[in-house]
């Protein structure tokens, strides 16, 4: 077991998560194990059951652990540890700060929470779920936690909270959400972008503001919290067939999974109909901006080159290639670098503030 643990926090380091000593201490206490006790499914679905001799290795691993599907779509799971660390690191928790958490999973997370000081209540929609949850955390002997079935979007009003995060993927952020926090606390969420859920960190205001924290990828939400809204991309569009390369690539290297992440946000924040969309044999997603049949547009490959099929194929082709000179030409700028203003949008009966406006900290030199 010790030796599964100490692996486990040289798998998320090696990430390029850098874990504080607290960070640390918590991954390495913290029994993964007892939180999905009935196992899991495997990112490629396959079945891990406790009495597999490969349970614990399974269990740590940096990996998302499915555990509950409807069909065979994932609707609960325990988030990859090195994402819950980089969200947790910025949440920047303290002893004795109260949390709110949208979304109780497993548990785990609330688990680590705990752990590192903070008093926590957990929401979820699902009442087993919740259910489930408070039992593992029973079984880890872990205190401070309150599991609350309910609507995530009403939050928790009974209390006021220094920080609200967020573990399923959203449109927007629910007003309820900064009625109840104390004056300096801050909203951390996955907040849909392009086809992926970039973590936002949100401090409320006319209009609410936010800095993008890191790329992520989250199970969407139902109900206000996953509408559409004015500024909303196009849903992911699926297997795009038919297409043919209409530019060449631009690097001899493609571009590494963070760097090409990067362009990906920018060309969101910059064109309403960028997406996710695959290509026929090909697991990964790859950037696409979808033209407005469904069927056709442009998508982008980490090597810079472009292949588009549709009626305006030419088009955005040309769209994809101005995309990417822009985003070269004002120093490849991270996600992080960029700046956002939310406004109210939404389920006019039960509105959630959403991305707007999208600006950059500071464009760098040209190269």
């Amino acid at each position: 077991m010790a030796d599964a643990r100490r692996l486990f926090l040289d798998q998320i380091r090696q990430d390029g998560v850098p874990l504080t000593t607290e960070l640390a201490a918590a991954f390495a206490t913290v029994p993964r194990e007892l939180f999905v006790p009935e196992g899991f499914h495997r990112r490629d679905g396959s079945r891990v059951e406790p009495d597999d001799p490969e349970f614990l290795a399974a269990v740590y691993r940096n990996d998302v652990l499915v555990t509950k599907l409807h069909g065979e779509v994932p609707v609960s799971s325990s988030s990859q540890p090195s994402l819950m660390a980089v969200m947790l690191a910025a949440l920047d928790l303290r002893p004795g700060l109260r949390v709110l958490e949208i979304g109780a999973g497993t548990g785990y997370n609330a688990a680590l929470m705990a752990t590192l000081g903070a008093e926590v209540t957990s929401v979820d929609v699902q009442a087993d779920v919740a259910a489930r949850a408070r039992s593992a955390l029973a079984r880890a002997g872990i205190a401070g936690v309150r599991i609350v079935a309910g609507d995530g979007y009403r939050g928790s009003p009974d209390s006021r909270y220094d920080r609200v995060i967020v573990t399923v993927g959203v449109a927007g952020l629910s007003p309820h959400w900064f009625e109840q926090l104390t004056p300096d606390g801050f909203v951390l969420a996955p907040v849909e972008h392009a086809g992926h859920h970039p973590v936002l960190a949100a401090r409320p205001g006319d209009p609410v503001t936010a800095v993008v924290v890191c790329p992520s990828g989250f199970m969407s939400a139902a109900g206000p919290l996953g509408a559409r809204h004015a500024g909303s991309h196009p849903p992911s569009a699926g297997v795009l067939p038919g297409l043919t390369e209409t530019a060449p690539p631009r690097w001899a290297s493609p571009l590494d999974s963070g760097t090409f992440r990067d362009l990906w946000y920018a060309a969101g924040a910059w064109h309403r109909r960028a997406t996710l969309a695959a290509l026929p044999g090909r697991e990964q997603g790859h950037l696409a901006l979808l033209d407005e049949s469904g069927t056709g547009g442009a998508v982008v490959l980490p090597d810079g080159s472009v292949l588009a099929g549709g009626a305006e194929a030419d088009r955005y082709t040309a769209v994809a290639t101005a995309l990417i000179d822009r985003w070269w030409r004002l120093g490849r700028p991270p996600m992080r670098a960029w700046r956002v203003a939310l406004t109210r949008d939404g389920d006019p009966s039960a509105p959630i503030w959403a991305p707007h406006v999208w600006r950059l900290a500071q464009a760098r030199a040209p190269r």
